[in-house]
Order: structure tokens, then C-alpha cells, then sequence
């Protein structure tokens, strides 16, 4: 893109600087599009499952509602409460609003499709989703309530619960796909199980982690049966009781766009991305943007399933959960997953490894003798080399 601008006669550094904020704008318009429509077909799927006709009013079938609800609470008033921090109570629903929106630099829509294609891709996003939990924070305690800070303090001890939980997982990805690029995970799976399925998940060693990322997303997003930040029946509605007008509705903004961003990453991570689901030259042809979006939407349809579908746990419940099973199952998983690896994927017979023994520097006229191996994976395995890979 910078080189489109570039065409138009602008400097590199004009064009690089337009090129980037075309990019994020291409990334947020859309993705704001996108939370009112999942909103409305969320209304509409609970409404299903409860045998009722959900949204059907504003628009045809309804597909305006979520508009008609975001003019309405633009136009509603901004209530302060006098008690409050005036400064932190403003800036929290923009710090989750602004968080949310962050993550998405690094999310590869199709191949090359990506605003910032970064190596460290993967720590970019768990940095950043741990971010998002500072909004709720500073909302309860800027509120001078006691029910958001009840919230508040449940949220923290939930996002620290399961973030450890969900590092775990990704180490697990990272360890097999043996890269921290978005891309990188992607191109692993193609062909990855029975060498036509692109998808991680399907993978007996790795699928019993996918079912755990799937269930932390919904506790890291505070989504039901997680939804102990906003318990009706205990808090009112947590951090978000004393707010009002457009300051809820960034809250609401940020939550559906953390949704959005960990179906992205389920898709992402464990089911291909923007490949299709069979390696076959004929699914190829449709855009990968495509498959992509429709595994997001899979995934959220699952989100709303259980939303709908499975009460609210308990916080004792919540915590032995993270605490006492996904933390220590996903740790050690680790474990399993790094030492089948080291078994398989860099086995390698004696007879066949090769050492290097001395390195020559010709223009400097000296040579460089090399120590005894350290262990028996040191060295470069023959066969590897001939398919121009390079063991440790």
C-alpha cells in the first residue's frame, strides 16, 4: 500500500505514514460494522434457542436494531456521578475501547493480508489482551461504588486466573509450529493432519488444548458462564452500573470486539485461518478472507450456544477451574507436547548426523576449530540438510 501512495509523487515517509492509517482505518470501520451486525444475530440466536422472534422490528428483519440502540444512547445525557474520579471515570470505557481495537494490527485476514506482520505476533496479542482488563479496574474504583469495585476486583482475579492458563496453550502452538508469526501458525496447519486437513485442532496431541483455549477465551472475555464481572443478581451490572450514554457504549464496543478477537485467534490458532478447511487445489480459489471470517462466525455461534445455553458458574466454581484444572493440565501439556517433539521431529540416527568440525575464514587466513558435540541433538541431521532444513 505504501508503494500505492508513493505513485501519487508523496515521500516514503508520507506514504508509509497515509498507507498505515488507511490500514487501521480499513481494520476499525469494519470491525465496528461488524460488532453491531454480531450483536444483532446474537439477539437473534438467543431468541432461537428460547423459541422466540428476537429483533424484527427496526429494519428489515430487525437488521437495524443495534444501530437504532447506538443513536439512542448517543443522544442520551452523560451522567457523572459527583463522588466519582471525573478523569479515570471518562477514560476507562476508552482504554478497553481503545485496547480492543489494538489487537487487531497483527491478525492476518488472508495471505499478506495483515497490518503489521510482525515475528512476535502472538506475544503482541497476549500482551495486549491482558491490557484490557485495566478499563474494568479503573471503572470500579473511578466509580466510588461499592458494586463496581466488587466487579472490578473479580475481574483482575479472573483475567489473572486464566491468562496463565492461556500462556500455557500457546506455548504448546508456538512449540509446534515453531514460530511466534501469525503467518507462521497459519501455513503449519496446511496440510498438517493425514496431510489434507489444515487444522491443529484435529491433531489428537493438540486438540484436548484447543477445547481449553476455547473455554479461557469465553473466562478471559468475562463472557457466560464466565460472567461473574456483570452478575445481575449479585452486583447490579458490575463495573458498568454508573455508567451511561456513549461511555456504555464503548464498554459494549470493546466486549463484542474482544469476542471478535478471540474467535479470530481460536480460528487462527488451531483451525487454519485463512486456509480452507481440505487441502485441495479447487478450495483455493475462494478468497481466503473468506474462509476466515467463516470460522470467526462458527466460533461465535458457539460463544452464543453457550451463553444461551449454560448457567452462570459460580466464582468458587470459576476459580477451581482455573486454578485446579486448565493450570495444571495445560502445564502439563507442555511438557508432553515439547517431549514428543524432541522424540520425533528431531530424531535423527548417529549414522547420519554430521558435526561441524572446523569453519574457515578465507579473507582473514584463519580457522576455526569446533568443541565436542554437547548432547546427541547437537549437530545437523543428513537428512534434514537434503531437504534444506537445519536441526539444533
Amino acid at each position: 500500500m505504501t508503494a500505492f501512495f508513493q505513485s501519487f509523487g508523496m515521500s516514503y515517509e508520507a506514504a508509509w505514514f497515509t498507507a498505515t492509517i488507511a490500514g487501521i482505518l480499513l481494520i476499525a470501520f469494519p470491525l465496528m460494522l461488524a460488532v453491531a451486525l454480531i450483536i444483532y444475530s446474537e439477539r437473534k440466536l438467543w431468541a432461537a434457542f428460547a423459541l422466540r422472534r428476537g429483533p424484527n422490528v427496526v429494519g428489515p428483519f430487525g437488521v437495524l436494531q443495534s444501530f437504532a440502540d447506538g443513536l439512542k444512547v448517543f443522544l442520551q445525557e452523560t451522567i457523572i456521578p459527583s463522588a466519582s474520579n471525573r478523569g479515570l471515570f471518562l477514560i476507562a470505557p476508552i482504554i478497553t475501547f481503545t485496547v480492543a481495537l489494538m489487537a487487531w494490527a497483527v491478525i492476518p485476514f488472508a495471505d499478506g493480508v495483515v497490518l503489521s506482520d510482525i515475528n512476535v505476533g502472538l506475544l503482541y496479542i497476549l500482551a495486549i489482551s491482558s491490557l484490557g482488563v485495566y478499563g474494568v479496574i479503573i471503572s470500579g474504583w473511578a466509580s466510588n461504588s461499592k458494586y463496581p469495585f466488587y466487579s472490578s476486583m473479580r475481574a483482575a482475579a479472573q483475567m489473572i486466573s486464566y491468562e496463565v492458563s492461556i500462556g500455557f496453550i500457546l506455548i504448546c502452538v508456538v512449540l509446534w509450529a515453531g514460530t511466534f508469526n501469525m503467518g507462521g501458525i497459519i501455513a503449519g496447519q496446511k496440510g498438517h493432519v493425514l496431510g489434507f486437513i489444515n487444522a491443529y485442532a484435529l491433531n489428537p496431541l493438540l486438540f484436548p488444548i484447543a477445547v481449553m483455549f476455547l473455554i479461557s477465551a469465553m473466562a478471559e472475555t468475562a463472557r457466560a458462564p464466565f460472567d461473574l464481572t456483570e452478575a445481575e443478581s449479585e452486583i447490579v451490572a458490575g463495573y458498568q452500573t454508573e455508567y451511561s450514554s456513549m461511555a456504555f457504549a464503548l464498554f459494549w464496543l470493546g466486549e463484542y470486539a474482544n469476542v471478535l478477537l478471540m474467535c479470530a485467534l481460536n480460528a487462527i490458532l488451531f483451525w487454519g485461518g485463512h486456509l480452507p478447511p481440505v487441502d485441495w487445489a479447487p478450495l483455493y480459489m475462494v478468497p481466503g478472507i473468506i474462509w476466515f471470517f467463516g470460522k470467526i462466525l462458527v466460533m461465535f455461534f458457539i460463544f452464543a450456544w453457550v451463553k444461551a445455553t449454560v448457567p452462570r458458574y459460580r466464582y468458587d466454581q470459576l476459580m477451581r477451574l482455573g486454578w485446579k484444572v486448565f493450570l495444571p493440565i495445560s502445564l502439563f501439556w507442555v511438557f508432553l507436547v515439547s517431549g514428543y517433539l524432541m522424540l520425533t521431529r528431531y530424531d535423527c540416527k548417529d549414522s547420519e548426523r554430521m558435526y561441524i568440525s572446523q569453519i574457515t575464514d578465507n579473507e582473514a587466513g584463519k580457522t576455526y576449530r569446533a568443541g565436542p558435540p554437547a548432547n546427541k541433538w547437537d549437530g545437523i541431521c543428513r537428512n534434514e540438510l537434503m531437504a534444506g532444513k537445519a536441526g539444533t
